[in-house]
């Protein structure tokens, strides 16, 4: 296979000239310099073409620029490009009505705006406290929720997110996710460790630390992300619902990463048979035209007007192309995310058999993680060996992003073909095949 000299002279050129003006907090994957894009396929200023397993982190949800969404774009800027939240627009309403439509919930929803998922959970953090008059959180390791101050409070996945931006807000305290493969606490008979985290969370917890009646929610990711892409066992979960509906806590689950249909069914909560009280929403629901939302049970909406608010959250532009890619994953994108992610999964299990690096196949519809280990009795996580894979696939024309300590994520656009699936999955073979050597596996 052909290995591409990378990054190339235009591309160095432009790299140059951003690390004059950006700020240098960026953390950048590897020298990609987008040119255009289409559908699963990016170009770079050189004309390297490349297969894209990241979709933006997950927000190319429709593939990149799927004419309908252009059109929809389009079609809004003619009219007008902004009106303020302070009045109404119809496809702003529209929205509403189909996120109420596709709520994860039977109880009516009222949706509030935002322009990402760090604002959907920063709005969620407001409303719970509003609602329940309670100012503690119980939040999750590994987590990422975004990096403005609140929502950086739940974030616990790297040390250099917080670095420097001490004190958080004082009213996070983290336990475990449930993370079957590395578990730290252990389970008594009959339970798996799903419902061994949320034991922990009622006995030690509550019972020693915080107050139930302090805790206005527990702040989830329904599949962790950044994280590694966890799921969570089967009994976590009902459990959890459970220890919410007993003392009155809402369970706010961050799917800005899961949902939109990414793991087959709109929201990835759904796959675990509970309801949440607020769902925060972003990345993938605007096809990459920036916007977020929180979805809430009406009766937990009760913060009263002017209690929160903003100037771009709903914005026209944003709104249509939301209702478009709405209607594109309903009709077309979400069975096609589950049935070739379930090939995927297959796939990369096969691949496991071949590979010692691979210590873990995991995933639902096109949200698939594959965690590498140095060996997979001790299952010591290889983070060099999982950029050696990273770096060997985008060297070889595909388009890859870590999460975790030594994960690999595969999210490409939902409507990916079920051949570019299969291209793309014999490049990161020979990826794998490249960095094992390396590292002598």
């Amino acid at each position: 296979m052909q290995i591409l000299n990378l990054p190339g002279p235009k591309a160095e050129a432009l790299i140059q000239r951003d690390a004059a003006v950006i700020s240098p907090s960026y953390a950048r994957a590897y020298p990609f310099v987008m040119d255009h894009g289409k559908g699963s396929y990016l170009w770079d200023v050189d004309g390297n073409q490349f297969l894209d397993f990241m979709a933006g982190i997950a927000v190319n949800s429709t593939g990149h620029s799927h004419p309908r969404v252009v059109k929809a774009i389009q079609d809004q800027v003619e009219k007008f490009i902004h009106i303020s939240s302070d009045f109404y627009h119809e496809s702003w309403v529209k929205l509403g009505e189909e996120l109420d439509r596709i709520a994860p919930f039977k109880e009516d929803a009222m949706s509030f705006m935002t322009n990402s998922g760090t604002e959907s959970v920063e709005a969620a953090i407001k409303l719970a406290r509003y609602h329940t008059g309670a100012s503690q959180f119980i939040g999750f390791l590994g987590a990422f929720h975004g990096r403005t101050l609140g929502a950086l409070s739940f974030t616990a996945s790297k040390p250099h997110y917080r670095e420097g931006f001490f004190p958080m807000l004082n009213a996070v305290t983290h336990i475990p996710y449930p993370n079957a493969y590395r578990p730290i606490l252990a389970t008594r008979r009959g339970e798996d460790y799903g419902e061994a985290i949320v034991r922990y969370l009622r006995e030690q917890i509550f019972e020693k630390i915080i107050p139930h009646t302090e805790v206005a929610g527990i702040l989830i990711e329904s599949i962790q992300g950044e994280g590694g892409y966890i799921i969570p066992p089967p009994g976590f979960y009902p459990a959890l619902r459970k220890l919410c509906d007993d003392h009155n806590i809402l369970l706010i689950v961050d799917e800005v990463q899961s949902g939109m249909g990414r793991t087959g069914k709109w929201w990835a909560i759904e796959h675990f048979g509970v309801e949440p009280d607020i769902v925060c929403v972003g990345k993938g629901v605007a096809s990459g035209v920036p916007l977020g939302a929180i979805i809430a049970r009406k009766s937990v909406v009760s913060w009263s007007l002017g209690t929160h608010g903003n100037t771009y959250g709903g914005n026209p532009l944003a709104c249509a192309a939301a209702l478009e890619t709405i209607d594109l994953i309903q009709h077309e994108m979400m069975a096609n995310a589950a049935t070739v992610g379930a090939y995927a999964l297959d796939a990369l299990k096969a691949m496991q058999e071949r590979h010692p690096s691979i210590g873990e196949v995991r995933g639902l519809g096109l949200m698939i993680g594959v965690e590498f280990v140095m060996d997979r009795e001790t299952k010591e996580p290889a983070h060099d060996l999982r950029e050696a894979v990273v770096d060997a696939a985008f060297k070889r024309g595909l388009l890859t992003l870590g999460c975790g300590t030594s994960t690999i994520r595969i999210a490409p656009p939902l409507n990916i073909s079920l051949s570019e699936m299969q291209a793309g999955l014999a490049v990161f073979e020979e990826a794998i095949a490249v960095a094992e050597k390396e590292y002598a596996l």
